[in-house]
């Protein structure tokens, strides 16, 4: 069964998000099996006070895949940019069969 982790962020330092984390990020993702299916700096509020403006849906083959990326060195080395680039809710959903 897939895995999605949920990333809501409010982008704090846009130079640190498009210079080191993101790019940085996405080949963590990528060489953990990973797949972005969906990226947006503003998120379009249907209903509700949200607590961060953006967002990223990325699946995982599995829950435990995903873990294992999140706790990865290649992924934790990041974390002190992300500190920088923007505040963050890492959020983990268990999918469809992929």
């Amino acid at each position: 069964m897939s895995a999605c982790a949920i990333v809501e962020f409010t982008v704090k330092d846009p130079d640190v998000v498009r210079e080191k984390y993101s790019p940085n990020t996405a080949q963590t993702v990528k060489e953990h099996g990973g797949e972005v299916l969906a990226a947006n700096v503003d998120w379009e509020i249907l209903y509700g006070d949200p607590l961060f403006r953006s967002g990223v849906l990325i699946r995982f083959p599995d829950h435990e895949t995903a873990v294992r990326w999140y706790n990865s060195p290649e992924y934790q080395q990041l974390i002190d940019d992300r500190s920088v680039a923007m505040d963050a809710c890492f959020s983990l959903l268990d999918g469809p069969p992929s």
